[in-house]
């Protein structure tokens, strides 16, 4: 076994490069104090000096001085018999979706620029109990809305493979911080793909878990979720073993003990058997390469055991979209209804967040009854098909990084888009059914740009979804074996 999957001491590298740990050696070496915990930060902030500035990937950095106070204060804490987590002394910056206290929630928008919580996020409290010290935020679309990190606040994040193009999004700025190891792990959030789509453009893992498994407060199983990102699933694991979990606040919460993630994640696959969706039979459009790259990942899965071959859910994929549209309308103008019915703040809302609300004003009743019963519909034919498959394989993107000065894919080999996310509609089916998924990387096309597949399981079943990616991560290591090459 290795310490990615036990935790077991692993060798260190040469001084100066703590960075290139994995999170879980990284955590090992500092609990025994092998390094320190203002090692880990000066060297994390000093590679964030370096390159950060390339991409724009972390935002409201803290100082400096109080940063390494706060490792030497953690550092203290050990010396004492006080070890707080696995997370204890990991620089950490947290999504601008996210409530960190202190620090301001701006969800990329001028309008909140000022919103400085005195609170934390429920995940986010789990991570600083686990030891870690916020060092800042991670940039995030305007609102969390479009796969394409930019907002007038802190600008465009751009993808470290090529940076020219874009991060992907809303967990762009997350994503690009772990492929550049400006970051041990982050944490993101996934409404319509938006920890897959960035983990899959970044060379990244990107973790949707079922929903419950992080605790959100609220009677309505919403398609957004918070959750996982790292270099590798054993990391990915190790982070949602510290956010999961049941919460007197959150009524839908699952009542499992996340301690299980933090365990060795090596299983047998033999006999397996995976359904490959790929582009539904030609109904989305994509990118040409962008399958048969998707398709290499077939040799990885045969090779621990698996069979993929191709098969999809009954119920047509169009009446899946229109159901994503009609929860996605309702839920943005519910949140951002008080700056619409301002013409000062709705001036400065973005033309998709604009949109988004005037069609959720337009919505009636029976159309958020109906929005419920067609994801009741989707939900069971996704589930017959997971009785005869133990896990579905679709894309995580319909095309490749794009352009960083674009705002959105207009089309897509000749076929336009007709909103600005109807080019990530390959993620929007799965997030509608609450079942965990994990994107896995591909490698890349002959330009050098990244590409991943989703992983759907079984209801509640993210630890053998974990499980069968660890496998997969093992076989291929892209993260490690494909790291960006910035000036």
């Amino acid at each position: 076994m290795t310490a990615s999957t036990t935790g077991m001491s692993a060798p260190l590298p040469a001084p100066g490069d703590l960075t290139a740990l994995d999170a879980l050696a990284l955590s090992d070496a500092i609990r025994r104090g092998v390094v320190s915990c203002r090692e880990v930060m000066r060297e994390f902030l000093d590679r964030i000096d370096r390159l950060n500035p390339h991409v724009n990937a972390i935002i409201a950095l803290r100082d400096e001085d109080e940063l390494l106070a706060e490792a030497e204060e953690h550092d203290r804490l050990l010396r004492r018999g006080q070890y707080l987590g696995r997370l204890h002394g990991f620089p950490h910056a947290v999504k601008d979706l996210s409530d960190a206290a202190g620090l301001a929630t701006t969800k990329g928008s001028p309008l909140l620029r000022d919103n400085i919580p005195a609170t934390d996020a429920p995940h986010v409290q789990r991570i600083r109990n686990a030891g870690a010290i916020i060092i800042g935020k991670t940039n995030t679309p305007e609102f969390g809305l479009g796969s394409q990190t930019y907002n007038p606040l802190f600008g465009t994040t751009r993808n470290p493979y090529d940076l020219a193009r874009c991060a992907g999004g809303s967990s762009g700025g997350a994503a690009a911080a772990l492929a550049l190891r400006m970051l041990p792990v982050a944490d993101g959030t996934d409404f319509m793909g938006s920890l897959r789509n960035p983990a899959a453009f970044n060379n990244v893992i990107g973790f949707r878990p079922s929903y419950g498994r992080v605790p959100e407060a609220g009677f309505i199983a919403a398609p957004a979720v918070a959750g996982p990102m790292a270099r590798s699933v054993a990391d990915a694991a190790m982070l949602l073993s510290v956010m999961a979990g049941p919460d007197a606040g959150a009524p839908l919460a699952i009542e499992q003990d996340p301690a299980m993630f933090a365990e060795a994640l090596d299983h047998d696959h033999r006999g397996t058997r995976i359904a490959w969706a790929g582009d539904f039979a030609g109904y989305l459009a994509t990118e040409p390469g962008l399958l048969d790259l998707c398709r290499s990942s077939f040799q990885a899965f045969e090779q621990i055991g698996c069979t993929v071959e191709e098969a999809l859910p009954a119920m047509p994929l169009a009446q899946v979209w229109e159901t994503f549209l009609l929860w996605r309308h309702w839920l943005t103008a519910g949140a951002l209804h008080p700056l619409y019915v301002d013409p000062a703040s709705r001036a400065q809302l973005k033309p998709e967040a604009v949109w988004e609300v005037e069609q959720g004003l337009r919505l009636s009743a029976h159309d958020v009854y109906r929005a419920e019963e067609m994801r009741i519909r989707w939900y069971a034919s996704v589930q017959e098909l997971l009785r005869r498959y133990d896990f579905i394989l679709a894309p995580s993107a319909q095309v490749f990084p794009f352009d960083a000065s674009l705002p959105w894919p207009r089309e897509i080999n000749g076929r336009p888009m007709d909103t600005y996310h109807r080019w990530m509609e390959t993620v929007a089916p799965w997030s509608l059914t609450s079942l965990p998924v994990l994107n896995l990387p591909v490698g890349f096309d002959e330009r050098g740009l990244p590409m991943g597949v989703q992983v759907i399981g079984r209801s509640h079943a993210d630890l053998e979804v974990l499980r069968l990616g660890h496998a997969y991560d093992q076989a291929t290591q892209w993260p490690g074996r494909v790291q960006p090459k910035l000036p």
